[in-house]
C-alpha cells in the first residue's frame, strides 16, 4: 500500500535542498484553535497519523533551527489527507548539511598559515598533505571534527625557509610528524557562522583552539556526490606551542611575528570515505 492509498494523514517534511527534516513536529488544530493531533516525523521525514474527522484544519510544522510552516488541511469524509511535501527553511542562513559522516577532500581543500615577517609583510604557507572527517550530529551543536596534517608537507615557496620550519626551531617534524585537531562541539556565532571548540596538538603540545567557522552551503558535485563547504580561521600564539625561535634585528624588530593566522578552505564529501577515483578538477 503506497502513500496515495494509505488511509489517514500522510506527508513529508524536507529542507530546501531536499533533505529529510527528522523529528519535525506537526501540530493540527481545528477552526476553533483546539489541538486535534500532534505528529512527529520519523527518520525519513515522514508524517503519519490515523484518519481525522472530516473538516478544515490548520497544520503548523516546526523543527529546531527551522522557520515554521503552516498549511490548511481539508479532510474529506474518508478522513484521509495527503499533505505532499512541506519545505522548511532554516532560521537564518543556508541549509545545514544532513547528519552523518563527511570526509574532507584534500584535493579541493587547503590548510594555510600566515605569519608576519620583519614587521612589514606576511609570509604565507600551506600544508600539502592532510586528512579529516566531520561528523554532523542530529543536534548540530554536538557535531565533531578530526583532522591530521603532515607537518613535513609545509610549503612557503622557499626551500631554505621550509627546511628551517621543519627543524627543531619550529615544527620539529622528526619528533612530531603530525599536527592534529579534534573539534568536540560547535555553537552558533551568527548567520552561517559557528564557533568550533577543540584541541590542537602541535609540536607535541595540546592546547584549546577555537575555529571561527563560516558555513558556505551544501550541494551536488559533478561526480555524483554531495559536498559541504566551510571556511575557518584561528589565531595561534607560537609560544603556546613552545615555538620560541626568533631573531631580533638591530632596530629591535623581531624577524618572525609572535602570532600565526591559520586559514582553512574545506570541502567535505558526504560519506565514510572519498570515492576511489576523484578527478583533479
Amino acid at each position: 500500500m503506497n502513500e496515495t492509498t494509505t488511509p489517514g494523514l500522510r506527508g513529508q517534511v524536507r529542507t530546501r535542498d531536499g533533505w529529510a527534516v527528522r523529528n519535525a513536529i506537526a501540530t493540527i488544530t481545528d477552526l476553533a484553535g483546539n489541538q486535534v493531533a500532534r505528529i512527529e516525523a520519523d527518520e525519513a521525514g515522514t508524517l503519519a497519523a490515523e484518519p481525522l474527522p472530516p473538516g478544515t484544519y490548520t497544520m503548523i510544522v516546526t523543527a529546531a533551527g527551522y522557520a515554521p510552516a503552516a498549511r490548511t488541511l481539508i479532510v474529506p469524509g474518508s478522513g484521509t489527507v495527503h499533505t505532499g511535501t512541506l519545505v522548511l527553511g532554516r532560521s537564518g542562513g543556508a541549509e545545514l548539511p544532513p547528519a552523518g559522516p563527511w570526509t574532507i577532500d584534500p584535493a579541493h581543500s587547503s590548510v594555510g598559515a600566515v605569519a608576519r615577517h620583519l614587521g612589514l609583510s606576511s609570509v604565507r604557507g600551506r600544508f600539502g598533505t592532510f586528512e579529516g572527517r566531520i561528523e554532523i550530529a542530529e543536534r548540530v551543536e554536538d557535531s565533531r571534527v578530526t583532522a591530521r596534517i603532515e607537518a613535513a608537507s609545509i610549503d612557503t615557496g622557499n626551500k631554505l625557509r621550509d627546511d628551517h620550519l621543519r627543524s627543531p626551531d619550529f615544527l620539529d617534524i622528526a619528533a612530531h610528524p603530525m599536527i592534529e585537531y579534534s573539534g568536540t562541539g560547535v555553537e552558533p556565532a551568527g548567520e552561517d557562522r559557528w564557533t568550533v571548540h577543540g584541541t590542537l596538538t602541535l609540536n607535541g603540545i595540546s592546547r584549546p583552539v577555537d575555529l571561527d567557522l563560516t558555513y558556505l552551503g551544501t550541494g551536488p558535485d559533478t561526480w555524483g556526490g554531495t559536498r559541504a563547504a566551510f571556511r575557518a580561521v584561528a589565531e595561534l600564539r607560537r609560544a603556546d606551542f613552545a615555538i620560541r625561535f626568533n631573531q631580533v634585528l638591530e632596530a629591535g624588530i623581531a624577524a618572525v611575528g609572535e602570532t600565526l593566522r591559520v586559514e582553512l578552505e574545506i570541502q567535505a564529501v558526504q560519506g565514510e570515505a572519498l570515492p576511489e577515483t576523484l578527478p583533479e578538477a
